[in-house]
């Protein structure tokens, strides 16, 4: 699921669209793969213990607990992380996230006045971390698992601090 274009404003050039950073799906990955052999396991031994009508239940109560676990700890983190979109235009930066319920935030780029990333040892490994966007009248706002985030730091930087081409390290807006 793209992000929509058409909630851009006629103006508005789309420079950057990221979903979180994929390492975060690793753990419901593992657990597809380890209740997928475990199942099957307990699956076979339920087929070669049981006879009849009993070995259709049973294996009907496994395929159950099974669409369960995936539903819940590998699909729902899935879905959560394709829905979750961060976005930076000419204009403003935009973060939406929701499976059934939608919600986000935009933050007029002439608002923000700090733009900092901090990532540790994994992170950095990963090529993730953590965004942390300081507007004037809000508290500052952190966004996990950005993606290449010290590209992503250096283009709101210039995006925010930019004066007409030219950057100055002292800006403030």
């Amino acid at each position: 699921m793209g992000f929509p274009e058409d909630d851009l404003a006629g103006d508005e050039d789309l420079l950057l669209h990221r979903h979180p950073h994929w390492k975060m799906l690793f753990w419901p990955v593992v657990i597809l793969f380890v209740s997928s052999a475990v199942i099957g396991y307990v699956g076979g031994l339920a087929a070669n213990k049981v006879d009849g009508n009993g070995r259709l239940v049973a294996l009907g109560v496994l395929a159950v607990v099974w669409l369960a676990i995936v539903g819940w700890l590998c699909v729902a983190p899935f879905l959560s992380w394709k829905t979750t979109h961060f976005v930076v235009t000419n204009r403003r930066v935009l973060f939406r996230h929701g499976i059934l319920t939608h919600s986000g935030i935009d933050i007029a780029l002439s608002r923000i006045s700090s733009v900092q990333f901090t990532h540790g040892v994994w992170d950095r490994i990963f090529g993730t971390g953590k965004l942390i966007i300081e507007s004037a009248s809000q508290d500052p706002l952190e966004f996990d698992e950005i993606p290449q985030v010290k590209k992503v730091h250096s283009l709101m930087y210039h995006q925010v601090f930019e004066d007409d081409g030219q950057t100055d390290g002292n800006a403030t807006r």
